[in-house]
């Protein structure tokens, strides 16, 4: 995710959320994050066949059809999600609790998406877990409690945990903030719903996943994972390859995009962000990697370009997710 607010079916029924918490970290090791040159020797080399990936399952993040303004809400999104064909639905926070000031139920909300046929594997929220200030950290946790108990009520399993408030400055207390996702794990556990440290390249903190791996190892907790992201390791300058250090059971959302040539890494926005397959990114490499270590989770597709947002959603959704599968190696 991103195209952050400044003010602002994943997994099968069957699997259950004590299930989903259990699957994190397997053999999360050495954790170093890569030079940025690597990122353009590896867009050097001739693209690379992806691996047909095995179980593979797609999910549609809201912000890729939101439109202008976010017009389309939630009951939308979730229609729309289910005709085109995928098999989960990454809903923004933000989205439910419009539907909810608006008198909807999120008991409703949740038969929309069993009827549908979808599955919540992720949802994108903002609590500010992990900023200095006591007070702030609190409403922030408490911001999370409120965010999981609705994600859990509409049959979600995990949610955003990205650096929100520490986006200006490089926090070097690594063991710090450790020990405050070990907070928010211990949170999540109680509520039925697994935080996922996201990789932000825009941000000083958590920008490459070196940073964000250590955190997940650091807190000490087995439930701990990464959220990472195609544009968001290119953007942090972080190469894919550091994802070889991670275990499958760590990851069990990728957000999948791609990403042009031009504007440069040190420029490129959200904005710019592409289907898979239509930009620059060796996601041919991407799924070799994957599928050695043991990747078995699910694709959301994550995009905010305002020219997809002119167009009609429900066209978008359908030629995301058939690119999704063209970049999976899943078929046309």
């Amino acid at each position: 995710m991103t195209e952050r607010d400044p003010s602002g079916r994943g997994e099968g029924r069957g699997v259950s959320r004590r299930q989903a918490i259990r699957g994190a970290l397997g053999g999360l090791a050495a954790c170093a994050a890569v030079a940025p040159g690597a990122v353009g020797r590896a867009q050097d080399r001739p693209a690379r066949t992806p691996t047909p990936m095995p179980k593979a399952r797609y999910c549609l993040n809201t912000s890729t059809i939101r439109g202008q303004d976010s017009q389309v809400g939630v009951v939308e999104q979730i229609r729309i999600a289910g005709e085109a064909g995928y098999d989960g639905i990454e809903p923004w926070l933000r989205d439910i609790d419009r539907y909810v000031e608006e008198g909807g139920s999120l008991r409703d909300l949740a038969a929309r998406i069993e009827d549908a046929g979808l599955a919540v594997p992720s949802a994108i929220g903002y609590a500010r877990w992990a900023v200095d200030d006591d007070a702030e950290r609190a409403e922030g946790l408490e911001q999370a409690k409120r965010d999981m108990a609705a994600i859990a009520e509409i049959g979600g399993t995990r949610i955003a945990a990205p650096p929100v408030g520490l986006t200006d400055r490089k926090y070097e207390d690594l063991l710090t903030l450790a020990g405050r996702y070990a907070r928010l794990l211990e949170l999540g556990e109680r509520m039925g719903v697994v935080p996922q440290l996201e990789v932000w390249g825009f941000s000083k903190t958590f920008s490459r996943l070196g940073e964000v791996a250590f955190v997940a190892v650091e807190s000490g907790r087995a439930d701990a994972c990464i959220l990472p992201d195609v544009y968001h390791v290119y953007k942090g300058g972080s190469s894919l390859e550091g994802l070889r250090h991670l275990s499958g059971r760590t990851i069990r959302v990728f957000h999948l995009n791609d990403y042009p040539a031009d504007p440069p890494r040190e420029t490129i926005s959200d904005a710019d962000r592409v289907f898979p397959g239509d930009g620059v990114a060796p996601l041919g490499d991407l799924m070799a990697i994957l599928d050695a270590i043991g990747f078995d989770g699910t694709f959301s597709l994550e995009l905010f370009n305002r020219d997809y947002w002119q167009r009609d959603p429900m066209e978008v959704a359908v030629e995301g997710l058939r690119k999704m599968k063209q970049a999976t190696g899943s078929g046309s």
